[in-house]
């Protein structure tokens, strides 16, 4: 046990020493760390008192007494810690377009001997677009709980023994009007961290090609034609200021990228990031990749207001980043008054219209996002654009999406249009994969899943 984990409370006033004639009974009071809990797990369970060897020193005389402290108070703790290293009576359902490889089965195995394994292979299905069908009877749900999937979940009352759901993307807004998470206690976790390397490249690899002006210079490529043109305009990213709305695991990764390349992180949370500690990241991220300390950002923003957005959005902003969950509060976060801002609290930067080849004037700011299309008004992020209110856009995600054919946003100027492919990788399915197995360790250990999804916040 440690200093932090556990402490004795004598009845006595406090410098006195504890003996039977000082009313030796004690409280030995124990907290939730986990090195005091597993530690004392298997003997909570066999006996209800402990020895301890107490030096009591008083004046310059030693004395030494065995006291018998009962346990009577555990603090926060309603339970003792259960542990099932082997995962025994616990199923595990893959619902997975792919098949997880045997190697990794095997390595689960070794790990939790009494896992039972199942894989049903499914449907890539995108979010929003139905649960579809189970891919096996409905009855048979009655055993498993744990599952891998990526939309399709049981109702709750076809599988009563579900305690962890492993989602397979790392936004969980399709899944909070589902009854399994609305009206069960069921742990959903989410694959944050898995994209974290793949969309940080996508976001600087669209602002620099805008910056360089790739999409005009590979137009020329095609046409077989030579041109110098618009080379006096090529900005790099060096003393850059990037905005990065929501600061999570994209966030964090995107922001070790930035600093690299002489950029300054402004960071904007939901919650206050006061102190060292409390600007940690706790979700899980690939080895080596992120900001696990919270030590890029050179400012911190946060609030759930829009004064809050506003202070952030008037931060002088070269570069904003959207990768704030989609829920209920964050649609249409960016709208009309955010885009004003931007182009207001900054001074305006010359370019070269394409179409006329005259020089306008724009805002300063790019935008990106990576998040959901709905957390952009579509309609006034056009109007944006064509105002010159910001200097361009790029744009993974869309509201509608699919971007329906003849969209107004496929002709608008200034904007790079992707169709929702900036997290895919060769290894998103092997992060996914070591997260589970992350958890299912956490879960053989009594220890709290890494990547939750909060109830309250949606995310």
């Amino acid at each position: 046990m440690t200093r932090d984990s556990a402490r004795l409370t004598p009845h006595r006033t406090t410098g006195m020493p504890l003996s039977p004639a000082h009313g030796g009974a004690s409280v030995l009071e124990i907290g939730n760390h986990p090195s005091c809990l597993n530690s004392i797990n298997n003997s909570v369970s066999k006996q209800k008192t402990f020895q301890f060897n107490i030096n009591t020193n008083t004046n310059t005389t030693q004395h030494y007494n065995n006291a018998t402290m009962t346990l009577i108070k555990f603090s926060s703790l309603g339970n003792e810690i259960k542990t099932n290293p082997t995962l025994k009576g616990h199923k595990l359902v893959f619902i997975t377009p792919w098949e997880p490889a045997q190697d990794y089965i095997d390595s689960l195995q070794k790990q939790f001997p009494d896992l039972v394994i199942e894989y049903h292979k499914t449907e890539w299905r995108a979010p929003g677009t139905g649960v579809g069908e189970s891919p096996f009877p409905i009855e048979q749900w009655k055993d498993v709980t744990i599952a891998l999937t990526f939309t399709y979940l049981p109702q709750p009352q076809d599988a009563p023994k579900l305690q962890y759901v492993q989602l397979i993307s790392a936004g969980a807004n399709h899944i909070l009007d589902h009854p399994l998470f609305k009206e069960t206690e069921v742990e959903f976790c989410t694959a944050n961290g898995v994209h974290g390397p793949q969309i940080s490249e996508w976001l600087l690899l669209t602002y620099l090609a805008f910056n360089h002006h790739l999409p005009h210079y590979l137009s020329l490529q095609q046409q077989a034609h030579w041109s110098r043109d618009k080379s006096d305009s090529i900005q790099d990213a060096t003393a850059k200021t990037i905005g990065i709305l929501g600061y999570g695991a994209i966030g964090r990764q995107t922001a070790r990228l930035a600093v690299a390349m002489g950029m300054t992180v402004h960071a904007f949370t939901l919650h206050p990031r006061p102190t060292p500690e409390s600007r940690k990241d706790r979700s899980w991220a690939p080895v080596g990749m992120g900001d696990p300390d919270g030590v890029f950002p050179s400012k911190w923003f946060s609030g759930s207001s829009k004064e809050d957005l506003h202070t952030f959005l008037r931060s002088g902003l070269d570069l904003l980043v959207v990768s704030t969950p989609l829920t209920p509060g964050t649609k249409h976060l960016l709208g009309k008054d955010e885009f004003e801002i931007l182009y207001e609290a900054s001074p305006t930067v010359k370019v070269m219209n394409e179409e006329t080849g005259e020089t306008e004037e724009r805002g300063r700011t790019f935008v990106s996002n990576i998040a959901r299309g709905p957390v952009v008004d579509t309609d006034e992020l056009i109007k944006a654009l064509e105002k010159g209110w910001i200097r361009g856009a790029a744009l993974d995600v869309t509201d509608p999406e699919p971007l329906p054919d003849g969209h107004k946003l496929w002709s608008t100027r200034n904007v790079i249009v992707t169709p929702h492919v900036s997290g895919a990788s060769t290894r998103y399915n092997e992060r996914v994969l070591a997260i589970l197995e992350e958890n299912l360790g956490r879960m053989g250990r009594g220890e709290r899943l890494v990547n939750g999804v909060s109830r309250r916040e949606g995310y």
